[in-house]
């Protein structure tokens, strides 16, 4: 009873900055996610498309972002000012999200995710220097963890439209339409605007946050020797980390409908968002890295549970339990980064924790897509293989942190 008094009070207590980003991630994401989770589905039923090129689509899109976000966070740093760089990531993916609506071939949906990425990859790391800057050290877990509850329930409402637009306009239906996916564009233009507005109004720059006449700096000179490590080990984790895409389409290989699928996404957003605050209050009191090898574990159990799943019900329920692997690391591995580094690298350290962690994502979704599209042939595994190859890597990298990084 006391520690959740004290959790409560501890929540009261944050900083605007904390709220005002986590709103706008919250409307962010209602945006992004009634969208960018119909768009394997939009590519593979309404566009024919295969999965090494769905793949190689999200991979691209992550690297775009990636090679951003080195940039970004060390103007942020230069500039001393956080606030602005995001609001001009949020501004470029909200106006790009429309073209979705007129597009006839893969190309178009690669424009838009490039665009769209494109401002994530502007926005993120002066975002993250923004809340680690806001914040004291003893908090740091609970505000990164809150923030990524606030951009995961705004996920939860988003997969909630387009499972009521898919309900609303084919319920039932094996494959989506190209109607819905219309549709819901059109919805979640709404959203992306009020996240941009909710940061352009809510949010400030902290007058110390960067030191403004310093050189820009896009190395790791100066960085503790421990978040390279670290970084060397998420890389190798991510690299078994595919895009979620295929997970999605693993559902509707499994036999789960669209608007079954958009229930399980519900489902897993629902957990990550009950558990990210907690957890990341949790890491403030016993250690980020206990919770971070813990996550890991939990990834490779769910992994493997997905490679030998046989129905959509088993993918359903190792989705749900995927959202405690999200929850005890995301926002966890943020703050443990603030931790690493002096606050007047903060923007270059989230720049390049996030440049690893992305560009990884093109050779890992390209992986899993030639593994799904040609094991069946090498090895019998088929749509199995991808989640067996990112189990391996969790577990390796998982020994890994926990002998190298103390």
């Amino acid at each position: 009873m006391e520690a959740d008094i004290e959790n409560a009070s501890s929540r009261r207590t944050l900083p605007r900055n904390i709220w005002a980003v986590t709103l706008t991630s919250f409307f962010t994401d209602i945006s992004s996610e009634m969208l960018f989770n119909l768009v394997p589905l939009f590519l593979a039923n309404v566009l024919g498309v295969r999965t090494a090129v769905i793949g190689l689509i999200d991979g691209i899109a992550e690297t775009t972002a990636s090679l951003m976000k080195v940039y970004s966070g060390a103007l942020s740093d230069k500039l001393g000012r956080r606030k602005w760089l995001a609001v001009a990531g949020y501004a470029l993916s909200t106006i790009s999200k429309p073209f979705l609506y007129f597009a006839n071939a893969w190309g178009w949906v690669l424009g838009v995710r490039f665009a769209d990425r494109m401002g994530k990859g502007i926005r993120t790391a002066p975002r993250d220097a923004l809340v680690a800057d806001s914040i004291n050290e003893n908090q740091r877990g609970l505000a990164f963890g809150i923030h990524r509850a606030g951009d995961t329930a705004g996920a939860f409402l988003g997969l909630l439209a387009a499972a009521v637009i898919v309900w609303l306009t084919q319920s039932g239906a094996a494959e989506l339409s190209r109607r819905t996916f219309q549709i819901a564009v059109l919805v979640s233009i709404v959203p992306a605007v009020l996240g941009v507005l909710a940061l352009v109004l809510g949010a400030a720059d902290v007058t110390n946050a960067g030191k403004g006449s310093a050189p820009m700096r896009l190395s790791f000179t100066g960085m503790d020797a421990r978040f390279k490590v670290f970084l060397f080990v998420a890389v190798l984790f991510m690299l078994g980390n595919s895009s979620d895409s295929f997970i999605i389409l693993l559902g509707q290989n499994r036999g789960l409908d669209v608007l079954q699928i958009m229930l399980m996404l519900m489902t897993f957003n629902f957990i990550y968002a009950a558990l990210a605050g907690p957890l990341g209050s949790l890491s403030d009191k016993i250690g980020r890295r206990k919770l971070i090898i813990g996550g890991w574990i939990a990834y490779g159990l769910v992994y493997l549970g997905f490679a030998f799943s046989h129905t959509g019900w088993h993918v359903w329920v190792l989705f749900a339990l995927y959202g405690v692997y999200y929850a005890a690391t995301e926002g966890v591995a943020k703050a443990l980064v603030a931790d690493f580094v002096p606050e007047a690298q903060r923007g270059a350290a989230y720049g390049l924790y996030n440049a690893a962690i992305g560009i990884t994502v093109l050779p890992a979704s390209v992986i899993a897509g030639l593994l799904w599209q040609g094991a069946g042939s090498w090895t019998g595994f088929g749509a199995s293989a991808p989640f067996f190859f990112g189990a391996s890597l969790a577990l390796l990298a998982g020994i890994l942190f926990w002998r190298l990084v103390k």
